[in-house]
C-alpha cells in the first residue's frame, strides 16, 4: 500500500504542497499544462529552490494578472468540469472546494451555494488547489496520514477584516484534527492546506510503520528565525498487518487513588476509545504501595484519554511512548450453538494456520441467560467452529 505522510511542523499552505509534490518528482509541466486549461488569465507555475533555517526546499510560485474576481463555488467548479482535467483530478479538486465552501458558509452563516470565495478564490489558490489534484493523481497514493498541526498565532487581515490566528474557515476545517502547539505570530496554516488535509487525511498521529522511498520538501513564503518553515512529505510503503502499526503507551503511578476510583477511571477509558488498560501494582519512594495505570491508545484518543485521567485521579503528570506492536490479521464471525449464535474473532497466524476465540461478552450473556457456566459455551464455540470450519 502505497503511503504518504504529512509532516506540519510548520503547517500547511496551498503553495507549500506545490512544493512537495514537485520536489517529489511530479512535473510542473503536467500541473501547468491542467492548470491552463481552466481558463484562468496568464496564470503560471515558477519554481526554484530556497533555503528556510539552512534547510533546501522546492518554492513553487504562481504567476498571474491582476484581477478582483469573487467567484462562487458553482462558478470554479463549471471551470474545472471544463477543463481538460482526468475524472480523479477534477473529483479530488470539487472536493476539495466543497470542504472550503462549506466552512465558509458555516463560519457566515450563509448556504453553501451563496457564500464568496474571496483568498480562496482567487488565482493562486485555485492554481494551488488543482495543482494539489493533478499532483497526489498522478501519485497514486493509497493513504494519507498526518501530524498535528499547528496553526501559528496572532492576527491576520482577510477580506473580512483583523481576525485571530487560525482564521475562522481554517480553524472549521481543523476541527477534528489534532493541533500542536505554536507560538510562532504568524499563520502557518492557511484555509486552502487545511482543506486538503480534511480531504485526504484520515489519520493523524506519528510516522505509521512504513518503509520510505521519496522526501518532498515544500517552502513556505516566509523564513522563521525559530525554525524551517517547511512542509514535509514522506512517500513510502506501509507495513503489512502482518508486520504492525505503531500505539501509544501512557502511564502514571498512583499512590492516593483509591481502588474505586481506578475501576471508574478504567471503564471511562476503555468507553472513551482505549485499546486497552490495565494496573500493576508497585512501591515508590519512601516504600509506599502504588498502582502503575497503562493505557494503550491510538494517536487521537491521546489527548480525551489524558484529560480523563487527569479529571477521575490525582496524578499530576502522564508519561507517554511510542510503541511498535506486530497484530494479526483478523475478521469477524458467528458460530451457532445449542444455546443460540456466539460472536468471535479469526486470527489468522504468519503460517497461515486461523485460530478462532469467542468473545467473552457473548457468551457471559447466553451463560447467565441458560444458567451454565461460561467455560461450557466457550468450550460449545470453539468446538461449532472445529466442526463447521471450511477445509484448509
Amino acid at each position: 500500500m502505497k503511503l504518504a505522510y504529512f509532516d506540519c511542523a510548520s503547517g500547511i499552505s496551498g503553495d507549500m504542497t506545490l512544493g512537495a509534490l514537485v520536489d517529489l518528482g511530479v512535473p510542473l509541466e503536467k500541473l501547468q499544462k491542467g492548470i491552463d486549461s481552466l481558463g484562468l488569465p496568464s496564470c503560471r507555475l515558477e519554481v526554484e529552490e530556497v533555503h528556510r533555517k539552512g534547510f533546501r526546499a522546492s518554492k513553487v510560485h504562481v504567476r498571474h494578472e491582476p484581477e478582483h474576481a469573487h467567484r462562487h463555488l458553482h462558478h470554479i467548479t463549471e471551470m474545472i468540469t471544463a477543463s481538460t482535467l482526468s475524472a480523479d483530478e477534477q473529483d479530488l479538486a470539487i472536493r476539495i472546494f466543497t470542504r472550503l465552501g462549506e466552512a465558509e458558509a458555516h463560519v457566515h452563516g450563509t448556504t453553501i451555494r451563496k457564500v464568496h470565495f474571496h483568498e480562496v478564490g482567487a488565482v493562486d489558490s485555485i492554481a494551488d488547489i488543482v495543482g494539489a489534484a493533478i499532483g497526489w493523481t498522478h501519485l497514486n497514493v493509497d493513504r494519507f496520514v498526518c501530524s498535528p498541526v499547528p496553526t501559528g498565532t496572532g492576527t491576520i487581515m482577510i477580506a473580512h477584516g483583523k481576525t485571530s490566528v487560525p482564521a475562522p474557515a481554517t480553524a472549521e476545517l481543523l476541527k477534528g484534527i489534532p493541533l500542536a502547539a505554536s507560538e510562532v505570530p504568524a499563520e502557518l496554516t492557511t484555509p486552502t492546506g487545511a482543506a486538503i488535509l480534511k480531504t485526504l487525511c484520515t489519520e493523524f498521529g506519528p510516522v505509521p510503520a512504513m518503509t520510505i522511498d521519496a522526501i518532498g520538501y515544500g517552502a513556505g513564503d516566509k523564513d522563521f528565525e525559530s525554525h524551517g518553515n517547511i512542509l514535509r512529505v514522506l512517500i513510502g510503503t506501509a507495513a503489512t498487518p502482518e508486520t504492525g502499526d505503531q500505539i501509544l503507551v501512557l502511564e502514571t503511578n498512583l499512590d492516593d487513588t483509591t481502588g474505586e476510583v481506578i475501576g471508574h477511571c478504567t471503564e471511562r477509558l476503555l468507553a472513551a476509545g482505549a485499546l486497552d488498560v490495565y494496573t500493576t501494582a508497585i512501591h515508590m519512594k519512601k516504600n509506599r504501595p502504588a498502582t502503575k495505570l497503562t493505557i494503550l491508545c491510538e494517536a487521537p484518543s491521546r489527548q480525551a484519554l489524558e484529560a480523563i485521567v487527569f479529571q477521575e485521579t490525582s496524578t499530576l503528570g502522564i508519561r507517554r511512548q511510542t510503541a511498535d506492536r506486530s497484530t494479526l490479521p483478523r475478521e469477524a464471525t458467528v458460530v451457532e450453538t445449542e444455546w443460540g449464535p456466539v460472536h468471535g474473532k479469526i486470527a489468522t497466524l504468519p503460517h497461515g494456520e486461523r485460530r478462532f476465540s469467542p468473545e467473552y461478552e457473548a457468551c457471559r450473556q447466553i451463560a447467565q441467560q441458560h444458567d451454565i457456566a461460561v467455560t461450557s459455551v466457550q468450550a460449545a464455540a470453539c468446538t461449532s467452529y472445529v466442526a463447521n470450519k471450511p477445509p484448509a
